[in-house]
């Protein structure tokens, strides 16, 4: 495609006026307009065709196949000329060269999708920046490329089509950070190795009473026998199953921070379920909105972490209310034995919250259910915000009401024995690993 730059349409403007001026004072003469507008349509169509042709731009791009939601990555776009016998041609290209990516929803570029460079010895690259802000397939169209003649005149532009696709999935580069990793190790390898004696319901083995152990572990049989205070060690319960019911409705779909809070809710999740593996306990997924989604198989060990990943991927988001009593009722039947559920969902109104009500107390019967529930910070903003106009009023005070629907349905929950964790979406994760263990400390699970 040709098509005449900025700086041609300018100089085919400034002959406008003289056009006028001429045609005023000497009418005779009017066509000099025309004149001054045939040369600069001339210079134009010249500097097209001094300008190198678009059949020699060899285009190729670099990109990763898979990242993590919310995380940001580098798509890198080759280009240069290349002579009629496949070699690089390195004179008479132009000095700078313009590119554009298009790309679909599941990408943000920040306004940066089109960017200008240098060509040195016959190439050019540009860098693009994403960030990845759902989950899914997203795809890298058409990349655009552009670059003026000599007289800066005339634009010569190209358009290829990729269709290049990168798979993105629930981020999980927060493990594999040193500062978490550490953290791990200290949770799954220091306070859960701790729990394994000393608390807990299962018999372990026997040991010399030490001052500061309860009195009520004393095996006075054996301390006869042995002519020594001995006192029974019970460890932790392993095995336990741990279930992550994530609602991917609506409400869940929105975004906090720029990313869904279904995407803030896997990551959490699947920080905990890393911590429950390696804790010698079983983990699953659960995912419904209108009806279940999803329901991945039981899996064990460290080893197994993947699978979790995998099942997280395949969560899909859902436009849509979700059904928790159908939901519950199902993942209910679902369990043969205690588990703990832990369920990653949001208030939205007060009728699906008393349906949650309704639902959650069937699972309340038999298992151990704790509700993560992400704080609104941007409802909390708008209550505490100092008015300034009478329309902040107005939403102070809606949100005040929200906030305190809120606060009911959670104190609800917690009189019918739920136990409930609200955080702000950067801590949501470690914070669930720390309920995590503290429950299972006290062998409530």
């Amino acid at each position: 495609m040709i098509y005449p730059t900025a700086r041609s349409v300018v100089l085919v403007a400034l002959g406008a006026p003289a056009a006028l001026v001429i045609g005023v004072v000497v009418p005779q003469y009017w066509y000099f307009g025309l004149i001054w507008i045939a040369i600069m349509g001339a210079l134009i169509l010249l500097d097209a065709l001094a300008a190198k042709r678009a059949r020699r731009l060899d285009v190729e791009i670099d990109k990763p196949s898979t990242t993590g939601v919310g995380e940001a990555f580098t798509v890198t776009s080759r280009l240069c000329f290349r002579e009629g016998d496949g070699t690089i041609e390195r004179r008479g290209t132009p000095q700078q060269i313009e590119v554009a990516l298009g790309i679909d929803e599941k990408l943000d570029a920040g306004g940066g999708r089109r960017g200008r460079t240098f060509m040195i010895d016959g190439r050019a690259e540009h860098d693009t920046v994403f960030t990845a802000n759902r989950r899914g397939k997203a795809t890298i169209g058409h990349l655009w490329a552009r670059w003026t003649g000599p007289l800066g005149l005339a634009w010569i532009q190209t358009r290829d089509y990729f269709g290049t696709e990168i798979l993105v999935t629930p981020n999980i580069g927060f493990i594999q950070d040193k500062g978490i990793q550490l953290y791990l190790r200290d949770a799954a390898y220091g306070l859960i190795a701790q729990l394994d004696r000393g608390d807990g319901t299962e018999f372990d083995s026997m040991t010399e009473f030490q001052s500061g152990m309860d009195r009520r572990t004393i095996d006075w049989k054996q301390s006869a026998r042995h002519t020594t205070l001995l006192a029974k060690e019970y460890r932790t319960e392993r095995n336990n199953h741990i279930v992550f019911a994530l609602d991917a409705g609506r409400t869940m779909c929105e975004p906090i921070d720029g990313l869904p809070r279904i995407d803030r809710a896997i990551s959490a999740a699947l920080l905990t379920g890393y911590v429950a593996l390696k804790a010698g306990d079983r983990a699953s997924l659960f995912a419904f909105a209108g009806r279940p989604q999803l329901a991945s198989p039981t899996v064990t060990g460290a080893r197994a972490f993947s699978a979790l990943q995998r099942a997280a991927a395949d969560i899909e988001y859902a436009p849509e209310e979700s059904n928790y009593t159908l939901a519950l009722t199902t993942l209910a039947s679902q369990l043969h034995h205690r588990s703990l559920v832990i369920v990653f969902t949001d208030f939205a109104d007060p009728t699906s919250a008393e349906l949650m009500l309704r639902s959650a107390g069937r699972l309340l019967d038999r298992h151990l259910v704790l509700f993560v529930v992400l704080r609104d910070a941007e409802l909390t903003a708008l209550a505490q915000k100092k008015p300034e106009e009478p329309d902040d009023v107005s939403r102070a005070v809606a949100a005040s009401a929200l906030l305190r629907e809120r606060a009911i349905v959670i104190a609800r929950l917690q009189r019918m024995g739920a136990h409930v964790l609200e955080a702000n979406h950067d801590e949501v994760g470690t914070r669930l690993v720390a309920n995590y263990i503290d429950l299972k400390r006290r062998s409530l699970i």
